[in-house]
């Protein structure tokens, strides 16, 4: 069973997902990973179907693990570790008092809540768009989605040469020696905050299941040894469910004879099925990379893992880097200024993150990519790169050729870069970037403050991309509203979404060539601080019948899941006939305008002409002078 979403159910009807239905469609994405073997021997069953009284968590939550099978999710299992050790992040992401099962209130759903785009909303894979899609990923992404904080990914590995160190910038250095783990910043907050490693090869020696293998951080405590000196001990749970470690301090290892007997069978006895112990010189040596998610208090604040201290003062804003308009490329390049630009106030003096979150862009691939160059797959290089300045003399381009006071190391094909920094009280340019001019993406930029701060954008909105250049296109433009008590029926979840706004179009002409003739657009008015989650559906209207409602048969194209963003698009294929298009928010009774741009391809006959260039144009200049 899936994670669902809300529905009106009537007696005894069980809850059952029209936007990801219990079918392949919500498995498979390309059938490119070992899932795919399972396609045609799939059994949906309920868990009261599978076990006479099936529980969500056992009696004692620490021992709640879930296992990992065959979908290579290792890297969201780790980051669930983190809930289990913070009650208040579980609460957040599944809340508490849901019916169960044999409740009369059960419906045959649960809701998971999860962080996308700077609002909370429900269904994990639903919202990635198949089980199959979440087949290799970041740690850090995961935690980021569970928690709405921020997590940085720290290497194990040397960055690089002396003679490279010696040509890196003040700045950049500075960053790279941050970035190298140092354990004990964060021992402090061990207890609440999250850390994860990942290998390219099994500890130990184990290749079974091949490259790049996340796992969690359980426990890491300091213990005296009988001999005086003291020894750092990280317990490490595989999300494969048993040990694969062969090292010092497996069971009856040579490690623990160097404990006091005592000391050493309280630590044992911690280890659950799947976790295995192990030094901080076996740690360092045999694990890449660790993910480090930063701590969230109870009443929602970051704690900086740098210093320990509260970052109670928080602001987002969306932004988009758009060809020809705010994709101005790295430094290097000429229309770096065109970039989108902010403005970070900071009242008084104070301890500063700043996020750059780009938004995933799914790409299909016939080879697919190998696990371990898994940013490739999706993410922009993207960088951040901040100026101080003072606003009434404030001049662009002498700004961006100046030395940044701050910037992340360089740009990167993560999701998310995370600035840190001390700053004096003032204005501050921030700029974000992608590292090649042209690259579209859209993005969330995040400060968290230890003091008083404001942040705004330098300039509006980009406007909606145009439509790409793919033959002649007609568009269409349509204006609407949700209102509440009459249209505003939200998803298919609804039993009011025959209410929402219907915009019937034609198709008049079969396409002459294959490929796309129907592109729509759907832009909610709204600020990108206060959006909707939007989606819309395309209906067929049976021929030779009127339009005078929804009609009952699936839609024959969707643009879902709904999704917090400015605009949601779709192009497809339809043949000719009559359609509707329904916008709608997820839930009912949402209040908002919105307007929808409907393109269609249009199959014009070639015209011979034998007309000629007429006269010349003459370019003239003209200077205009103001007289005061």
């Amino acid at each position: 069973m899936k994670a669902g979403e809300r529905t009106e159910c009537g007696s005894g009807v069980l809850f059952e997902d029209w936007d990801f239905p219990s079918d392949d469609s919500s498995l498979f994405c390309d059938s490119s990973t070992p899932i795919s073997r399972l396609q045609g021997h799939i059994t949906w069953l309920r868990p009261q179907e599978i076990c006479q009284s099936p529980v969500v968590f056992p009696a004692t939550i620490h021992h709640s693990h879930a296992k990992q099978g065959l979908l290579g999710d290792c890297w969201f299992l780790c980051a669930c570790s983190m809930l289990l050790k913070n009650k208040h992040l579980l609460d957040k992401v599944f809340p508490p008092h849901q019916p169960m099962w044999g409740d009369s209130k059960y419906k045959g759903s649960f809701h998971f809540h999860f962080w996308v785009k700077g609002h909370w909303t429900e269904g994990y894979a639903k919202l990635h768009g198949s089980y199959e899609q979440l087949w290799a990923g970041q740690v850090s992404e995961a935690l980021v989605d569970l928690t709405g904080g921020l997590a940085e990914c720290w290497s194990l590995s040397h960055f690089g040469s002396e003679e490279e160190e010696q040509h890196t910038s003040k700045e950049n250095h500075n960053q790279a020696r941050r970035q190298r783990l140092d354990l004990d910043i964060i021992y402090p907050l061990r207890a609440t905050c999250a850390l994860s490693c990942s290998t390219q090869s099994i500890p130990g020696g184990d290749s079974e299941l091949g490259q790049h293998h996340a796992m969690a951080v359980m426990e890491w405590l300091d213990v005296k040894t009988v001999a005086g000196s003291r020894v750092r001990l990280f317990r490490i749970r595989n999300p494969w469910g048993r040990c694969c470690w062969s090292g010092a301090w497996t069971e009856g290892g040579a490690g623990w004879r160097s404990l006091d007997s005592v000391d050493a069978s309280d630590i044992q006895a911690r280890a659950a099925q799947g976790d295995f112990w192990l030094d901080e010189t076996e740690f360092l040596s045999q694990f890449d990379d660790v993910t480090v998610g930063y701590p969230i208090s109870e009443e929602g604040h970051l704690r900086n893992i740098y210093t320990g201290n509260p970052l109670p003062h928080r602001h987002h804003l969306a932004g988009r880097w758009v060809n020809g308009l705010s994709s101005g490329g790295s430094r290097n390049s000429s229309t770096y200024s065109s970039n989108p630009k902010f403005w970070l106030k900071m009242y008084e003096k104070g301890e500063v993150l700043i996020s750059l979150l780009q938004h995933r862009k799914w790409r299909q691939y016939a080879d697919r990519p190998p696990e371990n160059d898994v940013r490739r797959q999706h993410y922009q290089a993207i960088a951040l790169h901040m100026w101080k300045v003072e606003k009434k003399h404030f001049h662009l381009s002498r700004t961006v050729n100046k030395p940044p006071c701050a910037s992340t190391h360089c740009h990167a094909h993560q999701r998310e870069v995370v600035l840190p920094g001390q700053l004096e009280p003032g204005h501050y340019l921030v700029i974000p970037s992608i590292y090649q001019p042209g690259a579209e993406a859209r993005f969330l930029i995040r400060v968290f403050s230890s003091s008083s701060s404001s942040l705004s954008a330098l300039s509006s909105p980009a406007p909606l991309l145009p439509l790409t250049s793919d033959g002649e296109w007609e568009t269409s433009h349509f204006r609407g509203s949700w209102v509440e008590g009459s249209s505003a029926g939200g998803s298919r979840n609804f039993p009011f979404h025959g209410q929402n706004p219907c915009f019937p179009f034609t198709v008049c002409e079969e396409p002459v060539t294959a490929g796309l003739n129907i592109k729509v657009t759907l832009r909610q008015s709204r600020a990108d601080t206060d959006l909707l989650p939007i989606g819309f559906h395309i209906y067929k209207i049976p021929a030779g019948e009127q339009f005078h409602s929804i009609p009952s048969e699936d839609p024959v194209a969707s643009c879902v899941p709904h999704c917090h963003t400015p605009d949601v698009s779709l192009s497809c294929s339809l043949p000719c006939g009559a359609y509707l298009v329904v916008p709608s928010t997820y839930q009912p009774d949402c209040v908002g305008e919105f307007t929808i741009s409907l393109a269609r391809r249009i199959n014009r006959r070639v015209v011979k002409s034998q007309e000629k260039l007429g006269k010349a144009i003459q370019e003239v200049s003209h200077i205009s002078m103001m007289r005061s």
